[in-house]
Order: structure tokens, then sequence, then C-alpha cells
């Protein structure tokens, strides 16, 4: 828990609920980013425009704060091999849960939705038990 800040996560955290929020309000989608990528990579559609937008400023939003603002450090200290499992298994389990952590986790919680509770409970279990494991019990 190095470097936690709650006054920063607080106010982070309320920008996240408010921009999905104005998502579902203003354009009646969910903004969960697997369904969102997803539907960009099916067929085209009317849709294409603002799922591209939507993407599109996932990227260059941090891109533009580096501008004004010094980014900070990341470090990745797994190989690239196992980020690309691990890539493969996220992308897999979304599928199979019928969306992302922002979908369910930050919107399906929001609209009270039973399969996002089922859902957010189960991949935050299993994240849990992964840290547990990888970092207590096998040390990795």
């Amino acid at each position: 828990m190095d470097g936690f800040t709650p006054v920063s996560a607080l106010i982070g955290g309320a920008m996240i609920g408010t921009s999905a929020a104005l998502f579902l309000i203003l354009n009646g989608r969910i903004a969960g980013i697997s369904g969102i990528l997803g539907g960009l990579l099916a067929a085209p559609s009317r849709e294409t425009g603002w799922r591209v937008a939507f993407l599109a400023g996932l990227v260059l939003a941090p891109l533009a704060y580096g501008l004004v603002a010094r980014l900070p450090a990341v470090t990745v200290g797994a190989s690239l091999p196992l980020l690309a499992v691990a890539g493969l298994l996220v992308g897999f389990g979304s599928r199979l849960g019928s969306g992302c952590t922002s979908g369910h986790g930050v919107c399906g919680l929001g609209r009270l939705s039973p399969r996002s509770m089922a859902a957010t409970v189960t991949f935050m279990t299993v994240a849990i038990l992964t840290v547990l494991v990888t970092r207590h019990l096998i040390g990795a």
C-alpha cells in the first residue's frame, strides 16, 4: 500500500462513477470496455464512431495529461509471455462472464444488477486468491 492517497482515490472514483453514469444517461450504453471493444471488432455498424472515440480517449487522455504533468513511473516485473497468457485469460474471462470489471464492477453494481454483483464477487475473490497464492504462498 505504498503511496496510497485516499483523497486522490476518492476523486478518481467519483470521476469514474460520474463518467459511467453520464455515458449511460446520455447514450443509453454501459461503459464496459470489453463490450465496447468487442462491438468494434464485430462487423462495422453505425456504432463504430462512438466506440473508436471512446477507446481513443482511453489512450489519448494519459498522453494529454503527460503534456501538463509528470506521468507516474510504471514497472512491470512479469515476462512478456506471462503477460500474454494473462491477457488471454482476462479476455476469456470477460467473454465467459458477459462483461469485464468496468462493465460489471462500475456500471452493473451502480444499477444494482444481480448478475453484476455475482460477477464482481467472483472476480474479486479470484483476484484475492491469486495474490495470496502467488505472493504469499509460493513467493513468485
